[in-house]
């Protein structure tokens, strides 16, 4: 039997698969809904259609009818891959098929038939890439540097070789030993690694606690900034400059602010008028300021 023959065959048995339809499109099977192909017709045709794919010109109707129908005759492998992920992480399964979509998509589009391989077993890798590094760069609750996000698998696994080795929980420096790096980039990792989750403000500290009681969430105990820690400060900075003052410039100001006196009191002690008490007090003042800004 020929060659030519034996392709005449696989035509006429692709062309009879369920779903295919006696018409044509140039010299590609007209295939109605290619996402109900089943898995073993979906491997002769995706032969055919990329055999017609490699010769068909960019752009063309006909070229852009076999890529869209090689995508969907083949979206069970990204299903097939998207299942192993199912349970990682928050994402739905639709964001994963879609991310997995788009490594099909550029397996397609990389496929040479030369390569004398299974086209399921060039794309996988290609889907599993894909949604692997869709759950690397967007599921981290804060943003790490790319290093330490893949520092963090290498310590999962290196934690897990070594707790069973060891029948214990490893230190950072047995880590550091077993993947040859310095203690101080192990530390890091494990620093970094608790950014790839966040816990809720909203979550209860004390479920359970007190049945029937009223919980208490993070958000009611958090810590606020204390105004008086300002005020503390400001102080340990004016403390040298009242220092740089004068006897009767000190004087004035712990009259004015410390026995809170007014500036016609301030006079009478001092005897002398009330407006020379305020321009001593504006000069005095406007020294203070200028040394707490600088």
């Amino acid at each position: 039997m020929t060659a030519e023959q034996t392709d005449e065959i696989v035509r006429t048995d692709v062309v009879s698969a369920p779903g295919a339809s006696p018409e044509r499109i140039g010299e590609l099977p007209w295939i109605e809904d290619a996402g109900k192909v089943a898995p073993k017709d979906a491997r002769a045709l995706s032969a055919l259609f990329f055999e017609q794919l490699q010769v068909l010109e960019e752009g063309t109707h006909e070229y852009q009818y076999a890529r869209n129908t090689l995508i969907e005759m083949n979206i069970s492998l990204v299903r097939f891959a998207a299942r192993r992920f199912r349970n990682r992480g928050s994402g739905e399964m639709e964001d994963i098929t879609q991310v997995g979509t788009i490594g099909l998509i550029k397996a397609i589009d990389r496929f040479e038939l030369s390569r004398e391989v299974e086209f399921a077993t060039f794309a996988v890798p290609y889907i599993v890439g894909e949604i692997k590094r869709f759950f690397r760069d967007t599921t981290w609750a804060v943003h790490v540097p790319r290093r330490l996000q893949e520092l963090r698998v290498d310590l999962a696994k290196a934690r897990d070789e070594l707790a069973t080795h060891l029948d214990r929980d490893p230190t950072a420096k047995e880590l550091a030993d077993h993947l040859d790096l310095t203690e101080d980039e192990v530390i890091e990792g494990i620093i970094a690694s608790n950014g790839y989750t966040a816990g809720s403000l909203d979550l209860p500290t004390d479920a359970g606690d007190t049945p029937g009681a009223a919980s208490r969430t993070f958000a009611d105990i958090l810590g606020e900034p204390d105004s008086a820690m300002e005020t503390v400060e400001n102080l340990h900075a004016l403390a040298p400059l009242l220092e740089e003052l004068d006897d009767r410039e000190r004087r004035i100001i712990e009259m004015r602010f410390g026995q809170e006196m007014t500036q016609a009191q301030i006079g009478a002690e001092l005897d002398v008028s009330q407006m020379h008490i305020s321009r001593l007090l504006t000069r005095t003042l406007g020294k203070l300021r200028a040394g707490m800004l600088a």
